[in-house]
């Protein structure tokens, strides 16, 4: 261990108090730097630390932790990345959601690499952070207002434009959608923390906006990273090609080609012939793509905005694969103009397209099967474009069944008939992404694992579609935990998970720790650095155990899944049945060092040098 910290980290905690509006500042332990890096590690140590196990994510008692990493403002490619940490309103267990843009690296400069929200404020508020610390501003004049508008009305008051850089609340967080997200809005590009319900908490606690503006740190890589990271940029250009035509729109014909692709609410995974091509990234190349965007030293750009002039849409975000998963694939809608236009509404009002869109399609199978009344509300019939955009409106100010909808799948199922659970397609409480439950094994038992939920952040699928751990259990659960390792490293160094991939290589190696010994000085061995996502990982799982939502029973998978093969298209017939899954959980746990319940044991706990953080969590 080192006694002080490298020149990578500005060194300090920042907690802000809302209801006095007071903050102090708390050193950051260089021994916990080395345990945890940053970013995603940081933000669940907070989380440990501050949240008590039994607070309710919308209660005053949870965090709102919001944290960088080592990395950021470094020469190292794509770490304008930040990472917030909280108790999901989805999940009721740990999340991080990360974004892009500016902000991160902005926050990087203050010298705070972790800034905490605890608390709620009294009146409608913003927070601004600078090198100085926090104020709590009011703010009851931006009540109700969109994303992007709050956004700029925080830019203008501050006077300084695009140098304040803004996360924003919609009105979903205002109205504590589960599932609302928060949308960083820069001069360069969109970034978005989309998944657990970030906006939510953040609105439960009274905050439209979080504003910061530059400090005057400058991290100081030990060695030459610039050059270090020079090597890997032909690799990284070459690897993310169709990112840089498409973005993660050009998803949509190869997967789709696979069977693998879920439609009206994963009744099969393969559409009709022309309704793929209808939405593709080719598609909104040719007719909708305006210009190509990118985070803050970045040079994919994988970001686009489209305009839609039927839609009145100009210069939006481009809809992500995961988006056109769920608000078209998933509904039956191919009408690609409407699809847009409902995308840009779920970003203006704040709210998780993954979450909302899986949630209205199990709403359009309950109302198909007659689970639902046929006056319950219009717009669920699947295929039905025109009702995307109003759905949206109604489920972020919860007015009539968007009041049912805002409370998510899992929510709304319990609400129903027993069969209803049959058509969920999540696990925890929280809604899949797209990658296939049931065409892709690691996934299977990287969903029933994964810390989030329903995240395809946990356990990444990317590799499975070149061929590894698709189609068969064959060392999977351990692929699925080493896949979990590389995530946590990758977000507590806050590198942007494409770049990783494509760049850096898709599984930990001797890339990454070459990186962090240059920014650090530490010397590391590869199973060093491997430990690093090990430990962050097992500390989400410790902060779930003690709040009672992490155990074999919740390790589970949807009824589908499990029960009803994908029925036609190349993947026919693959499915996760009980019998497979409880197998791999068996292999998962005893690769993990955990007991038969899914809880690290106490050796675990030692050999990962947690004991101070499961004693707090047991306190």
């Amino acid at each position: 261990m080192t006694d002080s910290l490298p020149p990578v980290y500005g060194g300090e905690i920042l907690h802000v108090h809302l209801d006095t509006g007071e903050t102090e500042v708390e050193e950051i332990d260089p021994a916990d730097a080395r345990r945890f890096l940053g970013g995603n590690g940081f933000v669940a140590k907070q989380v440990a630390e501050h949240v008590p196990v039994e607070a309710d994510p919308l209660d005053p008692g949870n965090v709102l932790a919001m944290a960088v990493g080592p990395m950021n403002a470094t020469p190292f490619q794509s770490t304008s990345r930040g990472v917030l940490g909280f108790v999901s309103p989805m999940t009721n267990g740990f999340f991080d959601s990360t974004f892009g843009g500016t902000l991160p690296r902005a926050q990087k400069t203050t010298g705070f690499e972790v800034v905490v929200l605890h608390g709620r404020a009294e009146d409608l508020s913003y927070v601004l952070v600078d090198g100085d610390g926090a104020e709590v501003e009011p703010a009851g004049d931006l009540a109700g207002m969109e994303t992007y508008g709050t956004c700029e009305a925080v830019r203008e008051r501050e006077g300084v434009g695009y140098d304040t850089h803004v996360l924003a609340n919609g009105p979903a967080g205002e109205n504590e959608v589960r599932y609302a997200c928060l949308l960083h809005d820069s001069e360069i590009r969109e970034g978005v923390a989309g998944r657990g319900g970030s906006g939510a908490v953040l609105g439960s606690k009274n905050v439209k906006a979080i504003a910061v503006q530059e400090g005057e740190f400058e991290p100081e890589p030990v060695g030459d990273l610039q050059s270090r990271s020079v090597q890997q940029m032909g690799r990284l250009m070459e690897d993310t090609e169709m990112l840089q035509e498409y973005g993660t729109a050009g998803l949509v014909n190869p997967i789709h080609e696979m069977g693998k692709l879920g439609q009206r609410n994963m009744q099969t995974e393969q559409a009709r012939p022309g309704e793929a091509e209808a939405i593709s990234g080719e598609t909104l190349r040719s007719e909708y793509v305006t210009e190509d965007t990118t985070c803050a030293n970045c040079a994919v750009k994988c970001g686009k905005h489209v305009s839609v002039e039927a839609e009145g849409v100009t210069g939006a975000k481009i809809p992500e694969f995961e988006s056109l998963f769920g608000t078209a694939t998933m509904q039956g809608v191919y009408d690609i103009e409407r699809v847009i236009a409902a995308n840009d509404r779920c970003d203006r009002l704040g709210m998780d397209t993954i979450s909302w869109g899986v949630t209205v399609a199990f709403a359009r199978e309950c109302h198909e099967k007659g689970l639902l009344d046929e006056d319950a509300s219009p717009h669920l019939t699947f295929g039905d474009a025109d009702g995307l955009v109003e759905l949206a409106g109604k489920t972020a100010h919860r007015e009539g069944f968007g009041d049912d909808l805002a409370e998510g799948s899992f929510r709304l199922a319990a609400s129903l008939a027993d069969d209803a659970t049959r058509y969920l397609y999540g696990t925890k409480g929280l809604e899949f992404a797209a990658h296939s439950a049931r065409g892709l094994k690691g996934m299977s038992i990287g969903y029933a694992t994964a810390t989030r939920g329903g995240s395809h952040h946990d356990t990444r699928p990317t590799l499975q579609y070149d061929g590894h751990h698709d189609e068969t259990t064959e060392g999977t659960p351990a692929f699925a935990a080493r896949s979990q390792h590389f995530t946590a490293l990758g977000d507590s160094l806050t590198q942007c998970r494409f770049v990783s991939e494509g760049g850096w290589g898709p599984r930990i190696n001797d890339n990454y720790r070459e990186a962090i010994e240059l920014a650090t000085g530490w010397d590391l061995s590869l199973e060093a650095v491997e430990r690093v996502g090990e430990r962050v990982y097992n500390l989400e799982r410790l902060i779930n155990v003690a709040r009672g939502v992490a155990d074999r029973e919740s390790d589970t998978l949807p009824y589908r899944v499990q029960h009803e093969p994908i029925p036609d298209g190349p993947s026919e017939g693959m499915y996760c049945p009980p019998a497979e899954l409880d197998t791999m959980l068996d292999e998962y746990y005893e690769y993990r060092g955990w007991n038969g319940n899914g809880h690290p044991t106490t050796e675990t706990v030692e050999r990962l040098d947690l004991e101070d953080v499961a004693t707090a969590l047991s306190e």
